[in-house]
């Protein structure tokens, strides 16, 4: 009997925002060299550009990423994934291949019909949530900007490169533009318990 594989139920609600988490093949840290980074970052701007969704926050670590986005007109998230982890995959591959080809056994995957290839990516979607309310948002947006923190990467949100917490916190958009006029604001009714949870600098 084939191993059953766990799969990622999707929920394309328009009007929803998704928090994303996908982990890199095994775990292992293919994400620790700016070069790596770059490529994701780039991947993310492609998927602005083709107007897939608004990018609301994100955090690369050594071996995950997390996004907050939303999704815009018809994209589904299963596509938005394919553009940002297929172009991300696809360069670190080549690069492997040209500089490190001892490195690609590490990231050798049997298939069910007895064939290998190589994977950037664990398989399957990884974690999606819809986002819902105001306040959900905003806690996840906080959330994914202290894992460096958590980590002990860094003693500050702001002081992680590859993250969006220094973007919010300064209004400057490095390494990579987010689109917070399309985020929604806390308000009062949103029942703030802990400060402006998008202000990250503290």
């Amino acid at each position: 009997m084939a191993p059953h594989r766990k799969t990622c139920k999707r929920y394309d609600t328009p009007g929803d925002a998704h928090f994303l988490t996908f982990s890199c093949f095994r775990r292992l840290p293919l994400l620790d060299r700016d070069r790596s980074r770059r490529w994701l970052l780039q991947a993310l701007r492609l998927g602005q550009t083709k107007q897939m969704f608004d990018l609301w926050a994100y955090v690369i670590m050594p071996e995950h990423v997390h996004v907050i986005l939303l999704p815009r007109s018809d994209a589904r998230i299963a596509e938005i994934l394919s553009t940002i982890k297929q172009s991300t995959s696809k360069r670190a591959l080549v690069w492997l291949r040209e500089n490190a080809p001892d490195y690609l056994p590490q990231l050798s995957d049997a298939q069910p019909n007895g064939t290998h290839c190589y994977r950037f990516w664990q398989r399957g979607g990884g974690y999606d949530r819809n986002l819902r309310s105001v306040r959900d948002v905003h806690e996840k947006i906080r959330y994914i900007h202290e894992n460096p923190v958590r980590r002990g990467l860094v003693k500050r949100s702001t002081d992680w490169h590859w993250s969006s917490a220094a973007a919010w916190s300064t209004g400057i958009d490095e390494p990579i533009a987010i689109d917070r006029d399309s985020a929604p604001s806390l308000t009062i009714l949103d029942e703030r318990t802990n400060g402006d949870l998008m202000n990250v600098d503290y």
